[in-house]
């Protein structure tokens, strides 16, 4: 068995190569561009850890995890389109340096190398690979669309079960069909299956939860951000519509007035109306809600304890991180 961290390492060692022609060179260099800049590298991952849970890493899984790197970094590519974002992990984004035609088209031919790797594997089981990846690439583009809805609607019309939802679709759903996706080329039962992609998805929950509570009240020098961010920007977050749901009368139209202005102490005033409706504690528990889940739902996996030990640890790194 591979920990998460030889993985990574592997990983990236045979993805970080030239993957497209020279010509037309604008838009190759624009996918290149994205790829180069680097990443967590999670989602490929999952898909070796998936296979490795049940047998030994077959080739087929290093394909589907280029495949699903590849799809990744194509939805970031047009996410940063439709977001208008000029930076992407302090670079600047694609659409920032190529224009947004190339990009378009960069994340275009991206997609289509997705396939050519998927159309690699095995054909004992190549239509179920297709088959799960494809309902994940809709959901992820479903997630979006709903993402983008929300944001357009006052927070206080969000429900947080929608929202939790919407995150569910958009970030954690890649993440359970990579599992799946390596579970089916290491031979596991369906059962099996089910229960590794509910693990996926939960931790992909509890991850965003962790994510949105670090950005409030995480050590700024530690998370490598701004602290607040998401505040200033009033951005839709775990933490602001439980604050709603949680929050007196009196708390709710102060918070709702932070929300419609921007004093220069907008952070700190936001920051402790969450701590006076108890939302660092409850985000505290929620992450520890869908982790449970997580758990249980790897445990109900019928493997020898020993192979789901890699798993644990990365749930327990990704979720203990302080940036």
């Amino acid at each position: 068995m591979h920990s998460f961290q030889e993985l990574i390492a592997q990983f990236i060692q045979q993805f970080d190569q030239q993957r497209f022609p020279d010509q037309p060179s604008t838009l190759y260099n624009a996918a290149s561009h994205i790829l180069k800049i680097g990443g967590k590298r999670i989602r490929p991952v999952l898909a070796l850890m998936g296979n490795e849970l049940f047998d030994t890493i077959h080739a087929d899984a290093w394909q589907v995890g280029n495949a699903v790197e590849l799809f990744h970094n194509f939805t970031l590519i047009h996410d940063d389109i439709m977001d208008k974002a000029p930076l992407r992990r302090n670079n600047p984004t694609v659409h920032t340096l190529y224009g947004e035609p190339a990009a378009i088209l960069a994340g275009d031919a991206m997609l289509i190398y997705v396939y050519e790797y998927l159309n690699r594997v095995q054909s004992r089981y190549k239509q179920k690979i297709v088959s799960v990846f494809n309902r994940a690439a809709i959901q992820v583009c479903e997630g979006q669309q709903l993402d983008m809805d929300m944001e357009a609607m006052d927070p206080a019309q969000v429900k947080y079960d929608d929202y939790v939802s919407m995150i569910a679709l958009k970030t954690s759903v890649l993440l359970a069909a990579s599992l799946q996706m390596g579970a089916i080329i290491g031979g596991g039962s369906e059962g099996n299956q089910g229960y590794l992609y509910e693990f996926g998805k939960n931790i992909g929950i509890a991850f965003q939860i962790q994510d949105d509570y670090l950005d409030a009240f995480g050590d700024p020098e530690k998370f490598g951000k701004q602290q607040g961010g998401d505040i200033l920007a009033n951005k839709k977050t775990f933490l602001l519509l439980k604050a709603l749901e949680l929050c007196n009368p009196a708390q709710r139209i102060r918070l709702q007035q932070l929300l419609d202005t921007a004093p220069d102490d907008k952070v700190a005033q936001v920051l402790e109306l969450f701590h006076d409706c108890s939302i660092d504690s409850w985000a505290e528990k929620e992450k520890e809600r869908f982790q449970q889940k997580a758990f249980d739902n790897l445990e109900s996996i019928a493997v020898l304890s020993s192979r789901k030990k890699p798993l644990m640890e990365l749930a327990d790194f990704l979720l203990s991180r302080q940036h």
